[in-house]
């Protein structure tokens, strides 16, 4: 498979209004474990196969464990997730899957159990932001195994080694 399009060289402003959402995402106060959790259950959904990759060596670089991983599929019958870990994971499979047009009640009072009003409207955001990513990724055929993640040392990130 051949990458399409490189949407930062033909279009680096928007690209860089992408990125500056994933800025406040990461200082927002939500849990990291939790952003990379929501986005790698997005991207299963999505079916985008370089965000999964990103996403999965992400969490295993921040320490989740692989049983989690391997048990996010079907993340409702499996016991390794918090009641609020379960109730991010069923509001990013609503906001991802809108076939009905709408968020469920049921759906929205799991989550606002567990998640302040703030909290909320930034996990929808994040939600918004790998629904977006997942669609500039698959669109553009970004080739899956070729993304590193970034490794915190001291007050220096660096790109981690393969």
């Amino acid at each position: 498979m051949e990458s399409r399009i490189a949407y930062l060289q033909v279009e680096p402003g928007a690209y860089k209004a992408m990125l500056g959402l994933e800025e406040y995402l990461h200082q927002c106060g939500l849990e990291e474990s939790l952003l990379h959790l929501i986005k790698l259950r997005a991207s299963q959904v999505n079916g985008c196969a370089y965000c999964i990759d990103m996403h999965w060596k992400d969490l295993r670089t921040g320490g989740e464990n692989e049983q989690r991983l391997y048990g996010l599929d079907a993340w409702e019958e499996s016991p390794y997730y918090s009641e609020r870990e379960r109730a991010a994971l069923a509001w990013t499979e609503a906001v991802t899957n809108l076939h009905d047009g709408h968020v469920s009640d049921e759906v929205y009072e799991r989550v606002r159990n567990h998640f302040s009003g703030k909290e909320l409207a930034d996990l929808t955001f994040a939600v918004a932001a790998i629904n977006a990513w997942n669609r500039l990724a698959i669109s553009a055929r970004t080739v899956p195994g070729t993304y590193q993640p970034v490794v915190v040392t001291g007050d220096h990130p660096r790109q981690k080694s393969a």
